[in-house]
């Protein structure tokens, strides 16, 4: 399903499988469900990247309403985020976050699906708990959970 663009919406743009399954998971307990859409996986970290700057700078550049999430691995490396965000053009960079696993989703999973992992998240984001955020592989997203919560709760949930 299509967002609305003519409201605030929000884009997800999985880095793989796992990572679409998590979003969309997510999506299931958004509220308003044309306010948000999980894009087609890019099939790697550099792939995210070189696909925002192909098809979503142009969008958030023409439409206010837009927000973007860029739903990567972290693969354990301490400077992805920073790689990533130097991708974002500044003007940007408060309607784009660069969230992810800190290793791989596979390693989030202990016997759950991604879908209900998604959930939990979506849940934390419209409870502002950090029941499922605090987990140890995924604590290094707090600084960008904050910004997304604030730019996006109140059209999301």
């Amino acid at each position: 399903m299509s967002v609305n663009k003519n409201r605030p919406h929000l884009y997800v743009l999985p880095e793989d499988r796992a990572n679409s399954q998590l979003a969309n998971g997510f999506h299931l307990e958004v509220g308003h469900l044309r306010q948000m859409q999980v894009l087609e996986e890019a099939d790697g970290w550099g792939k995210v990247l070189d696909k925002f700057k192909s098809d979503l700078v142009r969008e958030l550049d023409a439409n206010a309403n837009c927000f973007t999430v860029l739903l990567i691995d972290f693969d354990g490396k301490s400077d992805r985020l920073s790689k990533a965000k130097a991708a974002i053009p500044t003007r940007l960079a408060d309607r784009v976050f660069v969230l992810g696993v800190w290793t791989e989703p596979e390693d989030l999973k202990e016997g759950r699906t991604y879908e209900s992992i998604g959930k939990d998240l979506a849940t934390d984001c419209r409870d502002e708990t950090e029941k499922a955020w605090g987990h140890e592989l995924l604590r290094h997203n707090a600084s960008e959970v904050g910004r997304l919560r604030t730019s996006v709760r109140p059209f999301l949930f």
